[in-house]
C-alpha cells in the first residue's frame, strides 16, 4: 500500500427514535479518524432497508424503537446480515435488558449516561471482536456463567417479556398507563393487557402491589 493511502474508516449505522440522539452520535463518530456514519434510522423496518443498501460494519441499536422493540431488530439483524456487529446503546438499565440484548447476538452494551469516550471505546471494541460491558455488567456476568451463581427465579428481569419489562419500568419510573401508551406508541388497552399479564407472572394481586414492585424494581436499579 503507498504511503499516503487512507485506511478504510469503518462504517457505523445508527437506529434510535431520538433526532438529537443520532446527531449527537453522528457528529462524534464523524469526528473520528477511523469511523464514519453511512445512515440512520429510527424504526425497524427502514433500518433493515438501509442496511442491506449501505452494509455497514456496526450497527448501534436502541432498546425502545419508536414502538418497535430493538431487542427484535437485534435478532433479525444478525439473522439477515450475520457479519454486522451489534452495539446497543440506551438509556435503559443493563442490570436488566444487557443479557437479553447478549442473546439476541449484540456484541456489547453501554449506557447513554456513560462519557463520549466510553461509548467510543465500546464501539472500536465490539469492532475488534471483543464483547463490551461495564466492569459492574462484567462481573456480574462472571459470576452468574462461570462460578454458577443462581439468579433470583422470581426477578422480574428473569420472568417478564421484553415488552413486558418496559412497560413494568415505565411503571416504575411513575408514569401513568395513559403516559406509557404515549411514550410505547400502543394502546391504552394493550397497556392494560401488559399490567395483567406482568401482575399474573409475578403473582401479584391488584394494581397497588404492582406499582410497588415496579417502583422497588426501578429504585435498586439507579446509580448509587
Amino acid at each position: 500500500m503507498p504511503p499516503d493511502a487512507k485506511k478504510r474508516k469503518q462504517s457505523v449505522f445508527l437506529v434510535d427514535d431520538h433526532p438529537l440522539v443520532r446527531e449527537w452520535l453522528a457528529n462524534l463518530i464523524n469526528q473520528q479518524p477511523d469511523l464514519e456514519v453511512s445512515g440512520n434510522a429510527s424504526k425497524s423496518a427502514p433500518a433493515l432497508k438501509l442496511i442491506n443498501n449501505v452494509q455497514p460494519d456496526i450497527a448501534i441499536v436502541d432498546i425502545s424503537l419508536d414502538g418497535d422493540s430493538g431487542t427484535e431488530l437485534i435478532k433479525e439483524l444478525k439473522a439477515a446480515y450475520p457479519k454486522v456487529v451489534v452495539l446497543v446503546l440506551s438509556m435503559h438499565d443493563e442490570l436488566a435488558y444487557a443479557e437479553r440484548a447478549l442473546r439476541a447476538g449484540a456484541a456489547g452494551y453501554v449506557m447513554k449516561r456513560e462519557a463520549t469516550k466510553k461509548v467510543l471505546l465500546a464501539i472500536r471494541s465490539v469492532l475488534g471482536g471483543k464483547l463490551y460491558l461495564s466492569d459492574k455488567l462484567a462481573a456480574l456476568m462472571t459470576e452468574k456463567f462461570v462460578e454458577g451463581k443462581p439468579t433470583t427465579a422470581s426477578s422480574p428481569g428473569d420472568l417478564l417479556s421484553d415488552r413486558e419489562l418496559e412497560v413494568f419500568e415505565l411503571l416504575g419510573q411513575g408514569m401513568t398507563t395513559r403516559q406509557t401508551a404515549r411514550n410505547l406508541k400502543i394502546s391504552f388497552k394493550t397497556v392494560q393487557t401488559f399490567h395483567a399479564r406482568i401482575k399474573e407472572k409475578l403473582n401479584l394481586s391488584n394494581a397497588t402491589e404492582l406499582l410497588r414492585e415496579a417502583t422497588r424494581w426501578h429504585d435498586a436499579r439507579q446509580p448509587d
